[in-house]
């Protein structure tokens, strides 16, 4: 590494040599292009710093920010420059940002573009917030036509909300809140997000999939040129709702983890290669309301909280399937930073930049929320017993994250400042 980025691969006397034990594997920092920071406006719920902080001891290098959930939401060039002010002083990791397109903004998107953001995200259905309500189906196609004239793309919360149950309590009991949103929803918004990019050209991203009956439709579209992406989460890679206890609202997601043989098939589109990124969907609250209604599943907020242990959860997953590591770390990597555009993330080779991660792929891994690095104590994974585990992180050729330097074995040190840069697709930026 010279200069923070990486010199060469065999001749380490051009910059300084990485040394990995024999029982680990050297990867190129993670990506991940879905997290929710939430920061300006709701960072009780998440900020830049815990976000960054839980991402290098994740072995993520690059975060893209989703534009919702923080006030004011990423749908102005305004907005975005008082959430980059935020982060410049926070990023313990490279970020960039998606935009917002929301009703109130079609049309007038340019702005946004040409600030930088790396795409633009929409709900199909209610976000959840007020401030980020979503598009119709005649509102997408518009929106489409306008991102597509600028050569940018959109990221797709891909719900109909015809077919999803009515908001309110439903019980303590996870089925009925499985049965509230269907796989027919992701399907049917799913068909309409696929029918657009084929009639306006535009660049589309299936955030988040869940339903993996959708996948035909997907793999037939990418057959016949639909410039189309799709990613899925790692809870939805290693959690069935067969196993959802009872209350326990911290396993709340739109769309939800599903049953085991729908696990069975999101795997297969794992291999065949259907699947481009597998992203955390990093979508943390506090522990309040996570539990609000006392476990009931429609009271509850949703999301999963999980930016520090994706790769170990679905590495424990995909070992026990005998799926290489190598199947998994493009999904990690390059997928992502190709979803979102990020030239240069994801790999490791001459002038990329220096970041790397060490991984002990056989290293014991048992998850306890309240050491984990976000913000909240509350997390789907909690007790779950891993295999593997991050060891150290370089951003930008330097030591961001280190795990054996705590004195026990088991508490990590975060190195030096902030050293995280915010990306953009200006390249003044």
């Amino acid at each position: 590494m010279q200069d923070g980025v990486i010199a060469g691969i065999d001749d380490v006397r051009r910059g300084r040599a990485v040394q990995v034990p024999d029982d680990a594997v050297l990867l190129p920092g993670l990506v991940d292009s879905h997290v929710h920071v939430n920061e300006p406006g709701r960072t009780e719920w998440e900020g830049f710093r815990s976000a960054t902080l839980a991402a290098a001891a994740g072995g993520v290098t690059t975060i893209v920010d989703m534009p919702l959930n923080c006030v004011p939401p990423t749908t102005t060039a305004d907005a975005l420059a008082i959430k980059k002010d935020a982060a410049a002083k926070s990023a313990h990791v490279d970020i960039g940002f998606w935009g917002g397109a929301v009703p109130d903004n079609l049309g007038e998107l340019a702005p946004l573009h040409e600030a930088g953001v790396f795409g633009f995200k929409c709900f199909l259905s209610p976000s959840g917030v007020d401030e980020f309500p979503h598009l119709d189906r005649t509102q997408l196609l518009a929106a489409m036509e306008e991102i597509a004239a600028l050569g940018s793309r959109i990221i797709v919360h891909a719900e109909d909300p015809a077919l999803l149950g009515a908001d309110g309590a439903l019980g303590r009991g996870y089925e009925a809140f499985l049965a509230s949103r269907p796989p027919a929803s992701e399907a049917s918004a799913i068909d309409a997000v696929i029918d657009a990019a084929r009639r306006t050209g535009a660049r589309a991203h299936i955030l988040h999939l869940s339903d993996a009956h959708s996948l035909p439709a997907i793999r037939a579209a990418k057959a016949e040129g639909v410039a189309l992406t799709v990613e899925t989460c790692p809870h939805y890679l290693t959690i069935v709702a067969e196993e959802i206890p009872d209350g326990a609202s911290e396993f709340k997601c739109c769309p939800p983890i599903r049953d085991a043989s729908n696990r069975d098939l999101l795997w297969a589109g794992i291999v065949d290669g259907t699947i481009d990124a597998i992203v955390s969907d990093h979508s943390p609250s506090t522990v309040e309301l996570k539990r609000s209604g006392g476990g009931d599943f429609g009271l509850a907020w949703g999301g999963i909280a999980g930016l520090q242990v994706g790769l170990s959860a679905v590495w424990t997953e995909a070992r026990s399937r005998g799926i290489p590591l190598e199947t998994l770390l493009p999904l990690f990597t390059t997928g992502p930073a190709a979803v979102a555009g990020l030239a240069g993330a994801g790999s490791i080779e001459p002038g990329a930049p220096a970041h790397l991660t060490v991984f002990g792929v056989d290293d014991p891994y048992t998850i306890e929320a309240a050491r984990l690095l976000h913000k909240n104590p509350i997390t789907a994974y909690d007790h779950r017993v891993l295999s593997g585990r991050i060891r150290r992180t370089w951003l930008h050729g330097r030591a961001t994250y280190d795990l054996t330097e705590g004195g026990d074995g088991d508490a990590p040190r975060l190195r030096g400042n902030p050293r995280g840069r915010l990306l953009s697709t200006r390249a003044a930026d």
